[in-house]
């Protein structure tokens, strides 16, 4: 049947055609925006994942310029502290020539205080976009990633890097807990005076007896020509005294030979063999003045220095307070960051010796046996008070302190800078290495961030960029059905008009 009302092989051509033009029109779309996804039209999921994705890349590339960013200010911060472990390196050498007496110290001390002028202005000038990490205490956080979590959630990742604080600032004495308890001292006072040890001999001595006598590491021996204990005594205080051993001194009464021991911190191994035919004669040590350790006829004639033994234990925080006091003066040192109580030790010790009194020699010491720390304070002057205070929550002190108060003019700042340059060389060296080992974890962390973010893109352009290859092939097809599917209705829309035959 007919009808000139209803075509319907024109409405099937119409349909055709437009699906054609809907899919032309589409590939059209693909072609010029290069995208298969461009709206969220086209495919809903698949743009919204895209959107996340875009959305990350773009902060991973403003993390990249934070990276990029960290990584110039710990090159500054490195070659700082390289350049200033340079300078201290040169200022050791000063100082080992300062040791020798026959030197022009004055012109010494010149150039060690232009060094340490140097170092000042190169602390001072090693900053980055207003950030500078030789100076303070404070972390500081460089942005690394961002972290999304399978619920959605985004959350930012830090490197954090210490500051490496290079100053010589005193610091401030902090008014928190009391620390006290963290360490103990040996005496109450400081002696001046040496310490002793008594070799008794008494009995019967006959002619060619023998008498043996080791005083530091040196045996010393006696035989006997007359029977009188004086003699002996006598005898081995001349040998001693021959020796010239440093700080050891003997003098003799009747049958006692006196030791002296003036060694700051060093003590003398005495023992006494009497080694006689007679079996009746004896041998003594006694300990005299406080000197400890000496047992029947042999022991050790303890260092003159007394000290501060630090706990092994307590825990060592930035602001952590401490003070010795010897005599009238007190000597402070405020811990730092990630210090040890070994640090304070070592602080302690620059304190007193930068006071520059002459009376006073320090070291510090470590005990093989149970790894304590301690600080030791020799006096070669009247005995002085001895005592260790300490308070929480003060204002650290420089990792270079005491650098200013380096005086190599005198035997005692000469000896004691050679000692305390070592620290801070030390100090200096720590510092370039921790930003050393900061700067290659952030030049790996951006390396990465950088693959991440191309792996991202790409897998971006997999969900919705368009097969271009594809697309050409199809554009050519859907242009051939576009001319087809234009034909076919015009050929179905010429049907109604052959009905016009009927009616001729």
């Amino acid at each position: 049947m007919s009808s000139i009302l209803t075509n319907t092989s024109a409405m099937v051509a119409l349909q055709t055609l437009k699906s054609i033009n809907s899919n032309l029109a589409q590939t059209q779309g693909e072609i010029s925006t290069g995208k298969s996804v461009a709206t969220a039209k086209d495919n809903s999921a698949v743009w919204a994942i895209s959107k996340v994705m875009e959305a990350d890349v773009n902060g991973f590339t403003a993390i990249s310029d934070s990276l990029s960013l960290g990584e110039s200010t710990l090159a500054v911060a490195r070659q700082a502290s390289e350049t200033v472990t340079d300078l201290l390196t040169q200022m050791k050498g000063k100082i080992v020539a300062a040791q020798e007496e026959n030197v022009d110290r004055g012109k010494l001390q010149t150039d060690i205080s232009a060094l340490r002028d140097q170092i000042a202005s190169v602390v001072g000038a090693a900053q980055f976009n207003g950030l500078n990490m030789v100076s303070g205490t404070d972390d500081v956080n460089i942005l690394s990633s961002l972290d999304r979590a399978p619920d959605g959630s985004v959350s930012a990742s830090n490197i954090t890097v210490a500051r490496q604080d290079l100053g010589t600032a005193q610091g401030t004495f902090g008014v928190g807990a009391s620390l006290a308890a963290n360490g103990t001292a040996s005496a109450a006072t400081v002696a001046g005076t040496a310490n002793t040890a008594v070799v008794s001999y008494a009995g019967t001595w006959a002619a060619n007896d023998t008498a043996t006598l080791t005083v530091a590491g040196v045996e010393l021996s006696y035989t006997a020509t007359t029977t009188a204990v004086g003699d002996i005594a006598s005898h081995f205080a001349g040998a001693i005294n021959a020796l010239g051993l440093t700080g050891i001194t003997a003098s003799s009464a009747s049958g006692d030979l006196t030791i002296s021991s003036t060694r700051a911190f060093e003590g003398v191994a005495v023992s006494s063999v009497e080694g006689a035919t007679d079996v009746s004669a004896t041998a003594n040590v006694t300990a005299l003045n406080g000197t400890t350790g000496l047992t029947g006829t042999s022991g050790t004639i303890s260092e003159r220095a007394e000290n501060i033994a630090f706990s092994t234990t307590a825990a060592v925080t930035e602001g952590d307070s401490y003070k010795v006091t010897v005599g009238s003066s007190s000597y402070d040192y405020i811990a730092g960051k990630g210090e040890t109580m070994e640090d304070v030790a070592r602080g302690l010790k620059i304190a007193i010796d930068s006071a520059g009194a002459a009376d006073y020699s320090t070291t510090v010491a470590q005990d093989a046996t149970t790894g304590q720390w301690s600080l030791k304070v020799d006096n070669n002057g009247a005995s002085a008070s001895f005592a260790l205070a300490g308070n929480a929550g003060g204002t650290a002190s420089g990792g270079l302190f005491g650098l200013d108060s380096i005086d190599v003019t005198t035997d005692t700042g000469a000896t004691s800078a050679l000692d305390n340059i070592e620290t801070m060389i030390n100090v200096a060296i720590d510092a370039a290495a921790d930003f050393g080992s900061s700067a290659g974890r952030v030049e790996t962390q951006n390396e990465f961030i950088g693959k991440l973010t191309d792996s991202l893109k790409a897998g971006i352009g997999s969900l919705v960029d368009a097969d271009m290859e594809a697309a050409s092939a199809r554009l050519q097809a859907l242009q051939v059905q576009q001319q087809l599917g234009t034909q076919a209705l015009s050929i179905a829309n010429q049907a109604p008009q052959n009905i016009l035959s009927l009616f001729r």
